[in-house]
């Protein structure tokens, strides 16, 4: 194993509580609407709430006041308080983003903190529009926040406000980097809305591609999220086992050897519930009826389907840079004669 950096919650160091104390008068001062949609966002846990946004600005007041302001206008502005009550319908169309956006809940670190699974490298993106996968990521981030962990806290005893997250590098090539627009966007909305909600990022199942793709794909990632990453040897099995219990390893952790090149799309008759990316694995089961149940419509009324429209972040000129050193790194790959079938690629915009 090696690490780009400590796994623990010490990247910016203590907040104060002189910070905090700052922090929450000016909150104190903000409008009924903003004040009713941070409730959604601190469930109960104001201070903890605020720690995360001093955290993601480095202790500063006024740049931690303005980030939670704009995140809290955003909320507003595109519905997120509302956004548990709108499940993508039908369920077929539904199961077809769950096929192409890997993503799962496997079980509960040691400590009590939920293990997110996603599937890196077999995500395609190619079933639905950008704004189903961007609609459907946010639901799971609000999920999280407002039924697993203020479960996880219930339950522990404790107060449990993030998680761990495994990314399976399994069948990952260059070419998924087309996807960089989409990718960007919601590492944007996850920055600006959920920060400080991972303690670390565990990378398995690496490829010979991966050194080329974290070239790329590190700049998008602030500083204090680089630091909480770790790359696991193979599977990372043995690792995991030190914080997890193997009945909450993902089905990807559990085996060493040959890792697939693609992904088949869960079969309603076949054994999912294993597979912490199928819809048909408890998690996605309950995410799915929880919604249905607050949207207030019976199954037989999911006839139509429609995204949620979210407002995308404005593009971050230093990620434009990227792209263009994106395009300079395919080009070095393309000259060397065992990656000639990269000459394909064409970065999306």
């Amino acid at each position: 194993m090696f690490s780009f950096g400590t796994t623990q919650n010490k990247l910016m160091g203590g907040v104060s509580h002189e910070a905090i104390n700052q922090l929450k008068a000016l909150m104190d001062k903000v409008d009924e609407p903003l004040k009713r949609t941070f409730q959604n966002v601190h469930q109960g846990y104001k201070v903890e709430t605020l720690e995360r946004f001093l955290k993601a600005r480095d202790g500063n007041v006024a740049r931690a006041h303005k980030m939670l302001l704009d995140s809290l206008h955003w909320r507003l502005e595109n519905g997120i308080d509302d956004i548990l009550s709108k499940p993508i319908v039908p369920t077929d169309f539904y199961r077809g983003v769950r096929d192409s956006q890997l993503i799962g809940v496997s079980g509960y670190t040691r400590e009590g903190l939920p293990v997110f699974a996603i599937g890196v490298g077999l995500s395609t993106f190619d079933k639905a529009s950008v704004q189903y996968y961007v609609q459907s990521h946010i639901q799971i981030n609000e999920y999280r926040d407002r039924v697993i962990l203020p479960a996880a806290t219930k339950k522990n005893g404790r107060y449990i406000g993030k998680c761990v997250k495994i990314l399976d590098m399994s069948g990952l090539k260059l070419s998924a980097l087309n996807q960089i627009k989409l990718l960007t966007a919601i590492s944007t909305i996850d920055d600006f809305n959920y920060p400080e909600k991972t303690i670390t990022y565990y990378i398995v199942n690496v490829p010979y591609v991966f050194s080329a793709c974290w070239k790329v794909v590190k700049p998008l990632l602030h500083e204090r999220t680089k630091l909480k990453v770790q790359v696991l040897q193979g599977c990372g099995r043995d690792e995991l086992l030190k914080i997890m219990d193997y009945s909450a390893l993902p089905h990807f952790c559990r085996r060493e050897g040959s890792r697939p090149s693609r992904r088949e799309p869960s079969l309603r008759g076949g054994n999912t519930t294993e597979d912490c990316f199928s819809m048909d694995h408890p998690f996605h089961q309950q995410l799915y009826n929880y919604m249905k149940k607050h949207s207030g419509i019976c199954e037989t009324r999911l006839l139509k389907h429609g995204s949620v429209h979210v407002e995308m972040p404005l593009e971050d000129p230093k990620k434009a840079e990227f792209c263009k050193a994106l395009e300079s790194e395919w080009k070095k790959f393309q000259k060397q004669e065992d990656h000639t079938w990269l000459h394909d690629i064409k970065i999306s915009d």
